[in-house]
């Protein structure tokens, strides 16, 4: 023990403000674990869930429009199977009727085709649209929730621009 005391008197440790010293720290170590630590931690933890969440997010919207997009595709191809079977009719019946029946059982064929895709453009803009205003409003929320304040309309406006270029892109 000697050895121990003279050891610490040679680097100039004083027993009484060695421990008040360590006293202190511990209390300020547990005042800042207490008021600072614990609540950083769980805040970065808190955006972390929310940009897991946004993510998970983006995957799904991914997989909407990747959904949408073979949907399309089908129905399209719908759509030319049942041209292509209006076509075969046409042909079929033109050899019984005259040239002016013919002529009017294409156009019809063609009518339908024209409508089934335009009937399939705006459900597909529509999809789109859909799917661009819920990851804009997703980016603005998120946004709004990882910053911590309320956005201004004109930040709302940029965020909204910025996410719809990504999309489009």
């Amino acid at each position: 023990m000697n050895l121990i005391n003279s050891i610490f008197q040679q680097f100039g440790v004083d027993w009484p403000h060695f421990i008040s010293q360590v006293v202190l720290f511990l209390i300020v170590y547990v005042v800042l674990n207490k008021l600072a630590f614990k609540p950083v931690l769980k805040l970065l933890a808190e955006r972390r869930k929310r940009i897991e969440e946004a993510q998970l997010n983006a995957e799904k919207i991914k997989i909407q429009l990747a959904e949408a997009e073979v949907r399309y595709q089908e129905i399209l191809r719908k759509a030319n199977e049942e041209a292509q079977a209006l076509l075969a009719e046409a042909r079929v019946a033109s050899e019984a009727q005259t040239q002016k029946q013919m002529q009017q059982a294409i156009q019809d064929a063609e009518s339908i085709i024209a409508k089934a895709r335009d009937a399939i453009v705006d459900e597909r803009t529509k999809m789109v649209d859909e799917v661009r205003n819920e990851m804009t409003s997703l980016v603005v929320q998120t946004t709004a929730k990882v910053v911590g304040k309320v956005l201004t309309e004109e930040d709302q406006k940029r965020l909204i621009g910025e996410t719809l270029q990504g999309v489009t892109n």
